[in-house]
C-alpha cells in the first residue's frame, strides 16, 4: 500500500468515526431518545433533559454534523428532529448491543428502573390484539407534547407527574397497560407501581412508542380529546 493509499484509507475511516464520536456522549444519546418521540424546540429538549440551552444546542449541532438529526427554524426558535427512522432504530441497536456486552448496563438499568420483570411486560403484538378487541386501556404517561406528536391509537394521556392526582379519571375495573419513551424510560414503570399500589390492574408495555412505531404498528397524532 502506497503512502497515498494509506492516507486515503485513513480519511475514509475518519468519516466513519464521525458517527462514533457523535454518539460518545451520554447527553447526545439522551437527546436522541427524546427526539425519537417527535420534533422538539431546543428549549423544550433542554428542559426535558435537565440541561442548559447552550449545552443542548452544542450537543445537537454535533449530532447534526454526523447526519443523525435535522433542524428547521421557525421565527426565533430552532426545532430538531431525527434525520429519519433509521436513526431511532440505530440508537436502539446501540443500547441492545451495549446491554449484551457490558454487565454494568443491566445493573445500571435495574438501579434506575427497578425490577421491570415484576411488572409483567406486555409484548407489542399482544397489546395490538387486545386493543383491536377492546380488552385494554392504554395509558401514555409521557408529557402532553410528546403524546401530541405521536401515540398508540386509542391511548389516553395522563403525564407521569400528574397521575397520582388524576387516578379518579381512570375506570377502576380496567386492565391498564402503560408506556412511555422506551425501554429505559422510568415513567411507565413508576406509573404501573403507583397504579398497582392503588388497587388497579396494571402492566407495562415492553418498549415504548419508538419501538411500537419501528415495528410498523399504527401511530396516531394530535392532542387528547
Amino acid at each position: 500500500m502506497t503512502v497515498d493509499q494509506r492516507a486515503r484509507k485513513t480519511a475514509l475511516y475518519e468519516q466513519f468515526a464521525r458517527v462514533g464520536k457523535a454518539l460518545a456522549n451520554p447527553a447526545r444519546l439522551e437527546l436522541l431518545d427524546l427526539l425519537a418521540q417527535g420534533e422538539r424546540a431546543v428549549e423544550e429538549l433542554a428542559a426535558a433533559a435537565g440541561m442548559k440551552v447552550s449545552n443542548t444546542s452544542a450537543q445537537l449541532r454535533a449530532l447534526a454534523a454526523a447526519g443523525l438529526v435535522a433542524s428547521r427554524r421557525d421565527g426565533v426558535k430552532i426545532y430538531y428532529r431525527l434525520a429519519d427512522e433509521e436513526v431511532a432504530a440505530f440508537a436502539g441497536r446501540i443500547q441492545d448491543f451495549a446491554a449484551s456486552r457490558i454487565a454494568e448496563v443491566e445493573r445500571a438499568a435495574r438501579g434506575y428502573l427497578g425490577d421491570v420483570s415484576a411488572l409483567e411486560p406486555v409484548a407489542r403484538d399482544e397489546l395490538f390484539r387486545r386493543l383491536r378487541d377492546e380488552e385494554v386501556l392504554v395509558l401514555d404517561v409521557r408529557p402532553a407534547a410528546e403524546y401530541a406528536a405521536g401515540h398508540i391509537p386509542g391511548a389516553i394521556n395522563v403525564p407521569h407527574d400528574q397521575l397520582a392526582a388524576r387516578l379518579a379519571e381512570l375506570p377502576g375495573d380496567a386492565d391498564i397497560v402503560a408506556y412511555c419513551r422506551g425501554r429505559y424510560c422510568v415513567f411507565a414503570p413508576d406509573a404501573v407501581r403507583l397504579l398497582r399500589a392503588r388497587g388497579f390492574s396494571a402492566r407495562l408495555l415492553a418498549g415504548g412508542l419508538p419501538d411500537w412505531r419501528l415495528a410498523g404498528l399504527p401511530v396516531a397524532a394530535g392532542a387528547t380529546a
